[in-house]
């Protein structure tokens, strides 16, 4: 290991990192024989559980027929398959859907897509609005439209201006909501109203900011944040890179919403957690505007690994999985609550919220809240200790754990967390 650069990592002061001999279900099996239970999902991507059977095979036949071919030029079963099964779930009028090969190039595709949209149409729509705590990948591109932080700062004059506007987390017991959702909705018609029509897309993570620390808003003022899009004309982007297949209790975010976005970004889950693999889904008018003779109409952008043969197997093997799932991940929210209540009055955690197979909290500690917040280092060790994968936000624990997850290991879970706590 001593060759390898890690991610998100200070090789100076991290402790050396665990090696993952196996993993089966929600365990990971370390080399000295400890097993630990994925509470998750090895960072928000497997759906169904390691090593899951159904997906390695799926791998192994195509690996055999069609590894690898470039998608300019040419196609192939899997992804025609794959794209098809995506549209029997998603909202019209979503339509086409372009390949990638991770989240943060997803956004990329989507903030180019958008922004090429009007150029087509010979207008310059230059400016995106943004949410406060949003994160969106560290790529140029997808860092821009994050809130600037610790991840982006070092790169703060590489990055293109964005206006934010705040995002109203709510939390169990919360009934200051609404005062927050006015007072977001109001800022975001400010912006609409002085960027006139220079403004290119409205782009946010539906119903949950991940990185930001599992910051959950209510379907209502998604609902609102449309209107206000189709008001003043302009694209709405959904990131659900990591809210899609099924996170939020639903299929998709959008879904559970009850919005349609222009655009949808989606990676993450997309493979069960087993291949690199993004898409970037727009509705027919935005197709439409490339749709021409004009060779400028083109849009210009493609990976190596484009509609890779082999994620897509992995993905449509993980789409079939998600029909026998999906009354876990639409169950697993009540399972949350029922232990989230036997933590209500702690007095060390605050701010309690739960959404479909996301649950979250924040640790009161003396130390500044935000990423460099100690208690997550002191809570990842101990949680390791006691047979838990854990990666704080900070202050902020959260689950997110596979959906193969018995209600027996979700209670030793919680049981555990409860004895750090």
């Amino acid at each position: 290991m001593q060759h390898i650069w890690y991610p998100f990592t200070q090789a100076k002061t991290a402790p050396p990192p665990l090696k993952v001999k196996s993993a089966h279900g929600a365990w990971l099996e370390l080399d000295n024989g400890q097993r630990i239970l994925d509470c998750i999902s090895s960072w928000w991507v497997n759906l169904h559980g390691h090593s899951h059977p159904a997906i390695a095979a799926a791998i192994y036949e195509q690996a055999k027929q069609l590894e690898h071919v470039i998608f300019a030029g040419f196609t192939h079963d899997p992804a025609e398959q794959l794209a098809n099964l995506l549209l029997q779930r998603l909202p019209e009028p979503l339509s086409r859907v372009f390949f990638s090969d991770n989240g943060s190039t997803a956004v990329e595709v989507a903030l180019k897509m958008a922004y090429q949209y009007w150029h087509n149409q010979r207008q310059t729509r230059t400016t995106f609005i943004a949410f406060e705590g949003a994160y969106h990948g560290d790529t140029v591109g997808a860092m821009s439209v994050g809130a600037r932080s610790l991840f982006s700062e070092v790169f703060s004059d590489l990055l293109f201006d964005v206006k934010y506007v705040p995002f109203p987390g709510i939390h169990i017991g919360d009934d200051q909501v609404q005062a927050r959702e006015e007072e977001a909705l109001a800022k975001l018609e400010t912006v609409l109203q002085q960027g006139g029509d220079r403004v290119a897309a409205i782009l946010i993570e539906p119903l949950v900011q991940g990185v930001a620390g599992m910051q959950i808003c209510r379907p209502a003022f998604l609902q609102q944040v449309q209107q206000l899009a189709h008001r003043h004309g302009t694209l709405l982007i959904f990131d659900e890179v990591m809210t899609g297949f099924g996170r939020t209790g639903d299929w998709f975010a959008c879904l559970k919403a009850g919005v349609t976005p222009d655009i949808i970004c989606l990676s993450k889950g997309l493979t069960g957690g087993s291949l690199p693999l993004a898409l970037t889904v727009c509705t027919e008018q935005i197709y439409n505007a490339f749709y021409s003779d004009d060779p400028m109409h083109t849009f210009y952008h493609g990976h190596s690994y484009t509609a890779n043969p082999l994620g897509c197997a992995a993905a449509i093997a993980s789409w079939q999985l998600m029909h026998e799932n999906e009354p876990r991940f639409k169950g697993m929210e009540a399972l949350h609550r029922q232990h989230l209540s036997d933590l209500q009055d702690h007095p060390r955690l605050e701010k309690l919220r739960v959404i479909g197979t996301i649950a979250a909290m924040d640790i009161v500690t003396d130390d500044e809240p935000g990423y460099l917040n100690q208690i997550s280092h002191v809570i990842r060790e101990k949680a390791i200790a006691a047979g838990l994968f854990l990666r704080p936000l900070g202050e902020v624990l959260y689950l997110m754990p596979p959906y193969c997850i018995t209600e027996d290991e979700l209670a030793f879970v919680y049981s555990r967390i409860k004895a750090m706590i």
